[in-house]
């Protein structure tokens, strides 16, 4: 079992995709208040969230400010407070470095199919493969999704899979299942996981992806609350991140202190030869 600083190090890396309850799609009496949108044929929506779906950097480097709060118990939060930095070479590594009073205390790397943490603060390692994750969380993603938080793509988005828009005048709805078939909570569903992507108002960017599945109970919710341009690129500058399941009620919140797209960066990670593996 990992230590709670060697969760922390996942959930950064995950970027909470086991945390607090999603902000919910507002309701219909909320929407009243806001103009409606103008009105885009369905295939145009479509190709914009694929075409989100793209954004490739061919590298990546953020320094971050991150809050993580446990609110599983809402009269005893858990807040944790700290700093990280993230280099990625796309398709390939992510690394960070997370660091508590200037000071560094847990480096990780994640591949493909390999997690490694190295606590400095405990002087341990732990080197396991991502399945390990939905065995300890319960909350299955792969490498692609981590990137696909921090770039701020549609998450888990398949090409070959068909999504629905919304009628829905007063925001731009894409989903994997239609309306009327999200609101049937006890039907039994092919896969059990059912996914909203919720564009900006100019259609341009991904304001919000909600994840839940039904059968676990679980809800997710990637909220980019700011975004800026780099190199030609729309990226998140702000990021909130809410999951619930059903023994846990997270939140991280990630502001982005600096960012560099497409230089290059060295993705390294030292294991201390007097470090033991992490119990």
């Amino acid at each position: 079992m990992f230590k709670p600083l060697n969760i922390l190090a996942i959930l950064c890396f995950s970027l909470g995709l086991f945390a607090c309850k999603a902000p919910a799609v507002l309701t219909d009496e909320q929407l009243r208040d806001f103009e409606k949108l103008p009105k885009l044929k369905d295939k145009e929506l479509l190709d914009r969230l694929d075409s989100l779906s793209h954004i490739e950097p061919k590298s990546f480097y953020s320094k971050l400010s991150a809050t993580y709060t446990d609110l599983t118990d809402p009269l005893d939060p858990k807040e944790f407070s700290f700093k990280t930095s993230f280099k990625i070479t796309s398709d390939s590594a992510v690394s960070a470095i997370i660091t508590y009073a200037k000071i560094p205390i847990v480096t990780a790397l994640v591949t493909q199919d390999t997690l490694c943490v190295v606590n400095k603060r405990d002087r341990c390692y732990t080197i396991a493969s991502l399945e390990y994750l939905k065995e300890l969380f319960g909350v299955d993603f792969t490498y692609e999704n981590i990137e696909e938080i921090i770039y701020g793509k549609p998450l888990d988005y398949q090409a070959d899979q068909k999504y629905f828009v919304d009628n829905d005048p007063f925001q731009y709805s894409i989903s994997t299942h239609k309306k009327r078939e999200r609101k049937k909570a006890d039907r039994k569903q092919r896969d059990d996981l059912m996914i909203q992507y919720l564009l900006a108002d100019n259609a341009m960017t991904l304001k919000q992806t909600r994840i839940w599945s039904v059968e676990d109970s679980t809800e997710i919710g990637v909220v980019y609350q700011e975004r800026l341009q780099i190199n030609g690129l729309n990226l998140p500058n702000s990021l909130l991140i809410n999951i619930r399941t059903p023994n846990k009620v997270l939140q991280l919140i990630l502001n982005y202190d600096r960012i560099e797209v497409n230089e290059p960066q060295e993705l390294i990670i030292v294991i201390p030869d007097s470090y033991e593996k992490c119990d």
